[in-house]
Formats: C-alpha cells, structure tokens, sequence
C-alpha cells in the first residue's frame, strides 16, 4: 500500500483538517487546552467511529483504514494524540467485551455521547513492567473495590470511560506474571470524587496526561470485560492496535516535516541561490523521507495482519519503533533546514518537533522494542 490508497478517506479528512490550520494548533498549544472543536467535527464527521460495526452506529473500517485517517491528521498539521486513543481502546471492547456492553456502550461511542478515549495501565513503580502493577480488585459481592494508583493515563478528563487494568489474582499465587490481571471498563462520571482522583500533569507536549489515585473504587461486575485473570492478554489487542496508529502518525509527521523542509529549502535564498541547491541540505532531506517511505511499509504490514486476526506482535512493535525513528529524523532535518526560524512558533516546526518526539518513549519504549525483538523474533536470551 502507498499513501495513494485509500483516496476517498485522505480527501475528506485532509478537507476536515483544513478548517484547523496551523494558528488553530498554535493557540491550542499556547493555551495548553484541548482541542474540543477539532474532536467534535471529527466526531460528527463519523471519524472517530471509524472501528466501531455497522451494527452499533459505526462505519465498519479497517484498522488500516484508521491508520490512514491519523496519519492525515498529523499531515496536516495537526496533533491526533488527542484522539487516537478512542480508535485504539475501542478494539479492546469490541474483541473482548460482552454483547450486552457493546449494544450498552458501542452506540453512545459512535455518536459521541460517549467518549472512551483513556486506559489505565501504567503505574508509577512498575514503569514498563506491566505485570508488576500494584493496582489490585478485590470481589465482595457484585462489585470489585478497587485501590491503586496510575500514571500517564491520557485523555481522563475528555473521556467518560476509561479501560483500566488491575490485579485480581496476587502476583506470587500465579504460574505466569501475565496472569491473573483483570480489565474492567470505569465510568468515569460516577467514579471521580467517588475513589479516583485525578491530577493532571504538565508535559512538554500539549498532551492531556494524568496520575490517577484509586482509594475503594467500586465497579459493578458487570463492568469487566471478559474472563477475570486475562486482562493482560486482552489488552494487547489494544496496544498492537494503538502501536499500529502511533506509527501511522508518525508517518504523517514525518511527511509533514519533509515537505516543509524541502518547500522552505527551494525557497529560501541565500548567497544569491536557494539553500536547497547545496548538498549538504537537499541530501539529509532526501535519506530522511527513504526512511519514512521504508518504515512505512512495516507500518501497513502490521496493519494488515491486525485487520487479517493474525499474530501481529513483532510487526505492530517494529512499526512503531522503525516510524518514530524516521519521523524523529525528520524532524531534526527539517528544523536544522529552517535554522533559527525553526524555533519560530508560528512555522510549527517546534510544535511537532516537540509532539513526534514523544514516540520515541511512549507509548512503549525503544528498548523495549528492540529486547521483544531480541528475545521473540530472534531467539536470543531474555536480557532483563
């Protein structure tokens, strides 16, 4: 696939995207505020049903499809941070919830009367070792309580629901560490100031990022989703998913930033010719949008064996790190071509130097990335 395919999708969402320029963006990001406006036109517009069925008010798309419509969101300037994490936590539900939740919930998400944007997970202490969280539900009769603290949960405050993920079974009576951790689906409306509290973080990008502390949260039953234990397995559907969309978005960083450095390069005129005319400007320009293309056909090799219900583990995690790698040079490309004016808030050059820059930690970290690799593709021995 090419960024050829799929022309009725980039059409209408690189239109949408046109309404929110790069002023748009700036005074959002000046303001540190959410960009309301951009979700709900890309709510009403359909976008942000895209993975849910036909069924329950979605359209039915691919996660390849999806790819395509956060890649054109960052393409155009934009940042899709603030709403991919809907398309991603909506493949958790959808391939692990009951029918009763997904006629309850599925309807209300397509329309926007719902928003499932956030996942709890990560927590403080167990960092990327996620099987050594300390959040813990306890049953006492139809509901789990619920005591724990989470960090870097994203979107909390724009979403009224959130997947949070905690341990059922204590870690020293399991056979696997990845046992024994259940995901229930919060409401956050009824939770917050009723055992979560919430406190923003503030961060180097405009990302709405939170701590999240659980003192006796109640969840009815009927909120977890699937069987009790196999939480960890069921959220990997989510983080091949979401790992899938990050590198989609960086792809459309990185064209983003190829494109700005190579216009600003055959325009900019200095000692009496355009700087681009020089190799040592025109070359790095050019490796760099090789390695976009290059990493891109991983990016839609995962997609496809997502889409496909193939194991996809290896592909999502090398996608991620092989488009967040060459979107990062991208961008040091780009605001090495704009020299001091690349530090200029009004080209977001700076802005999306910040944003893509963020790919390289999270949402799993480079290394590892390249550890699964080391161990699960090639056999090597565990090095942690």
């Amino acid at each position: 696939m090419t960024d050829r395919d799929h022309p009725e999708v980039r059409d209408a969402v690189r239109a949408l995207c046109k309404e929110f320029d790069g002023p748009y963006w700036q005074k959002v990001d000046e303001a540190r505020a959410y960009p309301e406006a951009f979700v709900d036109a890309l709510t009403k517009a359909g976008w942000m049903a895209a993975l849910i069925p036909e069924e329950y008010g979605g359209s039915g798309l691919s996660l390849t499809v999806a790819s395509v419509i956060m890649e054109e969101i960052t393409r155009s300037g934009g940042n899709a941070g603030c709403c991919h994490g809907q398309m991603y936590n909506m493949n958790t539900l959808l391939r692990n919830g009951s029918e009763e939740q997904k006629k309850k919930y599925m309807p209300k998400i397509a329309t926007g009367e719902l928003r499932l944007q956030s996942m709890g997970v990560t927590e403080p202490t167990a960092g990327t070792d996620t099987t050594s969280i300390k959040t813990t539900a306890v049953l006492k009769g139809d509901r789990y309580v619920v005591n724990g603290q989470k960090v870097w949960t994203s979107r909390l405050q724009h979403s009224e629901l959130m997947i949070l993920l905690a341990r059922t079974t204590p870690l020293a009576e399991v056979k696997k560490k990845s046992e024994g951790m259940t995901i229930f689906l919060v409401d956050t409306r009824e939770a917050i100031g009723k055992g979560l509290t919430v406190k923003p973080i503030r961060n180097m990008v405009n990302h709405e990022t939170n701590e999240v502390f659980i003192d006796n949260l109640e969840i009815p039953v009927e909120n977890r989703i699937g069987e009790e234990g196999k939480g960890f397995k069921y959220i990997l559907d989510g983080l091949n998913a979401e790992r899938i969309l990050i590198a989609s978005e960086c792809i459309g960083d990185g064209h983003w930033f190829i494109e700005k450095a190579s216009t600003y390069s055959k325009e900019r005129v200095v000692f009496g010719r355009p700087i681009g005319q020089n190799q040592g400007i025109q070359f790095p320009i050019a490796e760099a949008y090789m390695e976009i293309e290059a990493a891109n056909l991983m990016r839609y090799k995962a997609a496809a064996l997502f889409d496909e219900k193939k194991h996809c583990g290896a592909e999502a995690n090398m996608a991620k790190h092989l488009c967040a790698k060459a979107s990062w040079e991208a961008a040091n490309v780009c605001i090495q071509t704009y020299g001091g004016f690349g530090f200029a808030a009004e080209y977001d050059v700076e802005r999306k130097f910040r944003e893509t820059r963020l790919y390289l930690v999270a949402p799993i970290s480079t290394n590892l990335i390249l550890s699964y690799v080391a161990e699960h593709v090639l056999g090597m021995p565990r090095s942690f």
